[in-house]
């Protein structure tokens, strides 16, 4: 929901770092997959309940996530970093919720309601793309991108103050996780709603 305004702001200081990052040769993929290695780390964390070192590795993974497109574009666009970054982003978001509740096993109800928003928000997400890339509807309103980014409740943006609270406040994690999943299952419901306005002809 809040992606496409917060790009205006986000998008000038990491578009500068990725022109720099560019011109020393380094790769978008390089970034995402470093980001993804940082990300594990916060998995390893939570499940050590180190909560505000997990968070030091989440929002580098985040910034991560951020820095691989401005480095594309100023280097390589490839369809495999875009697939990189979907695949990466989608995993990563999950092992949040799974190895919280390692670290938690009485958290293990809302951690898995929380994996199955995200594989609704998921899979609406990648099928409208999919299709949206077939017949050639495209959209910048989220920047640059490899697939077309259909917009929700709870996108990245929301994700990662998620990411923030359970790690500030670990003990509201359920009140945390069955509120975001039920946004997330509105946004599944709308991007739903959408995709059958838009390909119904």
């Amino acid at each position: 929901m809040l992606d496409a305004r917060l790009r205006k702001i986000i998008d000038p200081p990491l578009d500068r770092v990725g022109r720099r990052l560019a011109r020393l040769g380094v790769t978008a993929n390089s970034v995402t997959w470093t980001g993804f290695f940082v990300g594990t780390g916060a998995w390893a964390l939570l499940a050590l309940e180190s909560y505000l070192l997990a968070l030091a590795c989440i929002l580098l993974n985040r910034l991560a996530d951020g820095l691989d497109g401005a480095v594309a574009r100023h280097g390589r666009i490839s369809d495999l970093g875009g697939y990189l970054d979907i695949v990466l982003d989608f995993l990563f978001y999950s092992g949040v919720a799974f190895f919280f509740a390692v670290g938690r096993p009485e958290q293990a109800l809302p951690a898995a309601f929380l994996i199955f928003s995200f594989v609704g928000t998921g899979a609406s997400f990648l099928a409208f793309a999919a299709l949206a890339a077939k017949r050639g509807i495209t959209t910048a309103a989220r920047g640059a991108k490899s697939i077309y980014y259909l917009g929700g409740l709870t996108e990245g943006t929301e994700t990662i103050a998620l990411f923030v609270a359970i790690c500030l406040f670990p003990d509201l994690f359920a009140w945390f996780a069955w509120i975001f999943g039920g946004l997330c299952w509105l946004t599944t419901a709308v991007r739903i709603f959408m995709a059958t306005e838009t390909f119904r002809h």
